[in-house]
């Protein structure tokens, strides 16, 4: 346990002081946090074998799993809060469209590529692999994209539909990797299974938003019982906790596999209370705050994550620079086809594509599942954990620039930057 808790702060303070190297740079703190992950992890200064400096190997890591299951949860939560009725009157429609277009164009750009790869090296990359790829580039990651929006306060045209298009991104690419990845399974066992196919997708789908809307009608109800803000918070933060918990039951029913996606029920939760709860902005404000360190350390976990092995085999990384490159156009592709078809302003047009990048904790959601194609599933986690190496280190930065280029990240004022001088100034006379 001691050890646990030793990681815990090195890799908390590791990537606190990264954000300070970076800061002289401009770049994201995500991709500080990242990269102090990556050094903390098995293959940088774990690799010495110093017991609570570093992970020595992918099962440390893999310990500190419930913190980042808890850390989405929370991250899913305040997403949640973007679906208030009032800017979904204005964005709805767009960020509907826009959503599912940018993620089917995303699967058909991969699998047509990697189909071609498949054409010439057919014992390198099979179709079911194919399929599976495809629908692993649908996948945005909501976290990256939060923490860019919140650390430079990004606000604006273009943030207004960015975050409930990753949101709902979620949603589409469950029944896209369920849909393929059936397909992907019959092909390999040469039986078709119907109910994997489409019956547990949308179970799943059904009874995450069913049971996130259930605890955020609860969570309601039982704030009204509070008037201190710090025991609203309390509560606040006690059922994101529990919702993250309930969301990781799985059972079966008969045939019927019944699952949850934490991110979609947490979602729910905070969609739910964000419209129910008169109070729910400042206790969404105050929330945010509290959960800063836990964001911090996920990503740090998320860097520690990334297998720097896979950059061993050549064809991994031939095939992998395919889907980065393919998903990319996609992506951009998709979400300027749907922007131009709703008639979204020329800048939400030229440059929501790019904030789409970022690739995380749902791609490797899917390809753990896919691992249960066997052998097969090797070649698809590999490329995708490459794929997300790339897009995790890259993806924060080109957000951060394309918010700025459109507007939503504005310049500090004069009057703040001397507002901070002299706070500093006085804090060094006051010594």
């Amino acid at each position: 346990m001691s050890n646990v808790l030793l990681s815990v702060s090195v890799a908390l303070l590791a990537g606190l002081m990264m954000t300070r190297l970076f800061k002289k740079f401009h770049l994201p703190s995500v991709t500080a946090y990242l990269i102090a992950g990556v050094l903390i992890g098995p293959y940088c200064i774990g690799a010495l074998g110093i017991d609570g400096f570093g992970f020595g190997s992918m099962e440390d890591v893999s310990s500190l799993h419930l913190i980042a299951e808890i850390a989405l949860g929370f991250i899913a939560f305040s997403i949640g809060n973007e679906f208030r009725l009032e800017e979904l009157k204005k964005t709805g429609k767009q960020a509907l469209v826009i959503g599912i277009v940018q993620a089917l164009v995303a699967t058909l750009f991969v699998d047509l590529a990697l189909y071609a790869v498949h054409l010439m090296m057919p014992d390198k990359l099979t179709l079911p692999q194919v399929l599976v790829l495809g629908a692993i580039a649908t996948a945005t990651a909501p976290a990256a994209t939060l923490m860019v929006v919140r650390q430079y306060k990004a606000k604006g045209p273009l943030t207004s539909l960015l975050l409930p298009i990753v949101a709902l991104d979620d949603a589409v690419g469950l029944i896209v990797f369920a849909v393929c990845f059936g397909i992907a399974k019959s092909l390999v066992s040469g039986r078709i299974d119907m109910i994997s196919l489409l019956v547990n997708p949308l179970v799943e789908i059904v009874c995450s938003l069913v049971l996130g809307a259930i605890m955020g009608f609860i969570l309601t109800q039982l704030e009204k019982l509070f008037n201190s803000n710090t025991n609203r918070l309390n509560l606040t933060i006690a059922f994101v906790f529990l919702t993250t918990s309930l969301a990781m039951l799985d059972f079966h029913i008969g045939a019927i596999h019944v699952s949850f996606s934490s991110l979609l029920v947490c979602m729910m939760l905070g969609t739910v209370f964000c419209n129910t709860c008169p109070l729910s902005h400042d206790l969404m404000e105050r929330s945010d705050k509290w959960t800063s360190p836990l964001f911090a350390l996920f990503f740090v976990i998320s860097g520690a994550e990334l297998e720097l092995s896979v950059f061993t085999d050549v064809a991994i990384v031939g095939i992998g620079v395919v889907y980065i490159l393919f998903r990319s156009l996609g992506k951009y592709t998709g979400s300027l086809v749907g922007a131009k078809a709703t008639k979204c302003e020329p800048s939400i047009c030229k440059y929501l594509g790019i904030t789409l990048l970022p690739q995380a904790g749902v791609a490797l959601g899917m390809c753990a599942t896919a691992m249960q194609l066997g052998y097969q599933g090797n070649l698809i986690r590999n490329i995708t954990l490459f794929a997300v190496l790339i897009y995790e280190l890259f993806g924060p930065l080109m957000t951060k620039e394309a918010l700025k280029a459109a507007g939503d990240i504005k310049p500090m004022s004069e009057e703040v930057k001397n507002r901070r001088k002299t706070k500093l100034e006085a804090a060094k006379a006051g010594k």
